[in-house]
């Protein structure tokens, strides 16, 4: 069988959930797939796993603003969505599908999904009362429209110590 990921060209958007962590296990599985991997992390995903940690797994520096803080090189949003194979948003927050269902580009992964021609997946990952509610689903659904494919997360135990899906 061919993998269809070697020499794939995928942008992994992290943001700011408990689950970032595994984020770290989908850049090996992928890399791992032939694939090449480049992270765009949101503000609040840094809170939970260092723009560090992912560059040393993907030997590229973690995008996360318009702007490098290092020198100002222009990051730029629309380069990297047209350079993409693929995207997935993973581990994806409520506030997340919201801004990517309502056009809120606000920060870099928004602006990057905006300007993605290839297929995107989104991966929700939130509490399960979070991951029910109307409004969420209400945005899944307006993601499922525009084409994406919603990666439904599995049912088990929550940070919050629940049980469900979410």
């Amino acid at each position: 069988m061919a993998n269809i990921l070697k020499g794939k060209k995928i942008v992994l958007g992290i943001t700011g959930s408990i689950a970032a962590y595994k984020a770290c296990y989908i850049i090996r599985g992928l890399i791992k797939r032939g694939a090449e991997v480049q992270v765009v992390i949101t503000p609040a995903g840094k809170e939970f796993i260092t723009p560090i940690t992912l560059s040393a797994l993907t030997s590229k520096p973690v995008i996360s603003e318009f702007f490098a803080q290092r020198d100002g090189t222009w990051n730029s949003h629309v380069d990297l969505g047209l350079w993409a194979d693929a995207m997935l948003i993973a581990p994806a927050t409520a506030s997340t599908i919201g801004k990517m269902a309502n056009g809120v580009a606000d920060n870099m992964l928004i602006t990057t999904y905006l300007s993605a021609k290839a297929p995107v997946f989104v991966a929700p990952a939130m509490d399960l009362d979070m991951y029910a509610h109307p409004s969420t689903q209400k945005n899944l659904d307006t993601l499922r429209s525009y084409g994406n494919h919603i990666i439904e997360p599995a049912t088990g135990e929550l940070a919050s110590h629940l049980v469900g899906k979410g």
